[in-house]
């Protein structure tokens, strides 16, 4: 039920949902969280993955969003969506190909290429980053607290976000994992290249992020009295100023979905190549003909945003040390940066 967790990082490119279950509360059922009756009512779902479901708004009361603490009452509607239809077969193994940055046995980070998508998905039921780590787990000795080898992904990037996820190995480190996550103590570094010379030199967006009712592909920032509106805050500060983009590094103090890509964009300066936000097409600079060719071949060189989550850090589940991992940008990013700079030199 974490298929798409909005506090626990940047979700998959696009989706509909697809209802999985409705309940109607008993008319004599007495109060009773939200969360604790649909674990009483839906078999093999843990209590974990019901709050996050709730959380990420797959879980609606009355066609309502509200909180795992929600006392329930007699005759309610409870709906459970997915961005995945009901599927009766089970996530396939395959043998992909992965960075492994870290492992123990207890978790596992891995640095994600671009392209790949993080879990099956409408129209996206193989190739996937669970589909390589259930072939994974698959061929690893059984762990303890894990006897069924699942998979343990605590969070996510978007498939053409390229970058650092931490999957738990066992139960334990799931939920010591999930609960960093959802208390905002992950540290999480990104780098992106956006349109435009940002104004200042460092700053923080501010911006309660929602679908947006015209297209549900796309997270706006909503008035602060809209009550689909989840708080999300981006610092970000500019690592380099290129003219007509600028390269930024943003640090997420929550992790809503494409947060940092929604925000970016309300501030004016959409992630180069971003197709969703409009940064595919020139926002900035000339249209003469030499330039505009330039920028089409740096579109060709990365066909997806500029967006790399380059750091992640958190306290170890088990040992409770603090950890830090980073891994260097990518050769289709860098090889863009290096265009503008080479580009600029003979200007």
């Amino acid at each position: 039920m974490n298929e798409e967790i909005e506090e626990l990082d940047e979700s998959q490119e696009e989706f509909e949902l697809f209802e999985h279950y409705r309940l109607i509360v008993e008319a004599g059922q007495h109060r009773k969280r939200l969360d604790r009756y649909i674990i009483d009512r839906i078999p093999k779902v843990s209590r974990t993955k019901v709050q996050a479901g709730i959380e990420a708004n797959f879980i609606l009361v009355n066609g309502k969003n509200v909180k795992s603490s929600y006392q329930i009452n007699p005759l309610d509607v409870i709906t459970i969506s997915m961005p995945t239809p009901p599927r009766d077969t089970d996530i396939v193994a395959e043998n992909i190909p992965l960075e492994f940055i870290y492992e123990d046995e207890h978790l596992l980070v891995v640095n994600k290429e671009a392209g790949m998508v993080v879990h099956p998905a409408y129209g996206h039921y193989s190739g996937t980053l669970v589909n390589a780590l259930v072939y994974y787990f698959k061929n690893l000795p059984k762990m303890s607290g894990n006897k069924e080898n699942r998979v343990g992904l605590v969070h996510r990037i978007d498939k053409d976000t390229s970058g650092l996820l931490v999957i738990a190995k066992t139960d334990e480190a799931m939920v010591h994992l999930a609960k960093q996550f959802y208390n905002h103590s992950i540290e999480r570094t990104y780098v992106a290249l956006v349109w435009g010379d940002v104004e200042k030199d460092s700053a923080t967006i501010h911006g309660n992020l929602g679908r947006s009712a015209k297209d549900r592909r796309i997270v706006s920032v909503l008035p602060e009295d809209d009550i689909n509106g989840k708080v999300a805050i981006t610092h970000y500060e500019v690592l380099e100023r290129m003219r007509y983009v600028s390269l930024i590094q943003c640090k997420l103090e929550t992790g809503r979905t494409h947060q940092i890509r929604a925000h970016m964009k309300h501030v004016g300066h959409p992630l180069f190549g971003d197709k969703t936000y409009g940064g595919d097409s020139i926002l900035r600079g000339a249209t003469f003909s030499k330039y505009k060719q330039f920028v089409d071949n740096c579109f060709k060189s990365l066909p997806r945003q500029a967006l790399h989550a380059k750091s992640l850090g958190f306290i170890h589940p088990i040992t409770k040390e603090k950890v830090h991992f980073e891994v260097p940008l990518p050769e289709d990013f860098q090889g863009i940066l290096d265009k503008w700079r080479n580009y600029l030199s003979y200007q």
